[in-house]
């Protein structure tokens, strides 16, 4: 792991995003964050995930609101870091959010149980081609899929998470996140998105893939 690499990623990472993007890791949200310091808590969060010799990086498209937006974690729901289902990841019961119940969301919950089915939770890190947020306008509680133009200026915070964890086998979750890796001249193996029915086939990809 490069530690020069690493702090280059948060600086990227932490710095302003654009219009229509939320980042997790610097903004607030006052909808649903429960506490000022959320961004901060968010950040120490992904300190922890990354603090790993990783084997795999599972690649998805963006974050999303009901995810990565509230935790700071790609593929990750508040309801599986409530659980302490999340390696690395002790939050104490601390939520960083004000809804009724803890977020949830199908896909995090696929990927992880896929995970630790297959034994490589711990040696897994998870993150997104394009790192921030994109929500429609004035609706930051909503997905959108990110532009090219979004897609290229997420392009050098991968190319530094990349350059951090050295000598990873690299995952596609989804399309998206292959067309960001051909970008910059990345072939990796493609998985089916878990979303809209495709959990069943993503298991089966995702354990052809490590079983090599």
């Amino acid at each position: 792991m490069s530690q020069p690499a690493l702090k280059t990623f948060l600086n990227l990472l932490t710095a302003p995003c654009g219009p229509l993007v939320f980042n997790p890791w610097r903004d607030h949200d006052p909808g649903t964050d429960a506490v000022a310091d959320a961004p901060a808590a968010r950040l120490q969060r992904l300190r922890a995930h990354l603090n790993t010799k990783a084997r795999y990086l599972l690649l998805g498209e963006a974050p999303g609101y009901q995810g990565c937006h509230v935790t700071g974690l790609a593929f990750t729901s508040e309801r599986l870091l409530m659980a302490g289902s999340i390696p690395r990841i002790d939050i104490a019961g601390q939520r960083l959010s004000t809804r009724h119940i803890p977020w949830s969301e199908p896909s995090a919950t696929t990927v992880w149980g896929a995970l630790y089915e297959l034994g490589i939770a711990e040696t897994t890190v998870l993150w997104n081609a394009f790192a921030w947020h994109p929500h429609k306008p004035g609706e930051l509680q909503t997905n959108r899929t990110p532009t090219p133009a979004e897609r290229r200026l997420g392009q050098p915070v991968l190319m530094k998470l990349l350059q951090h964890l050295g000598d990873v086998q690299v995952l596609a979750v989804g399309q998206q996140a292959a067309t960001s890796l051909r970008e910059l001249g990345i072939e990796a193996k493609t998985l089916r998105h878990p979303s809209m029915g495709g959990a069943a086939l993503f298991r089966e990809q995702l354990r052809a893939a490590v079983s090599r």
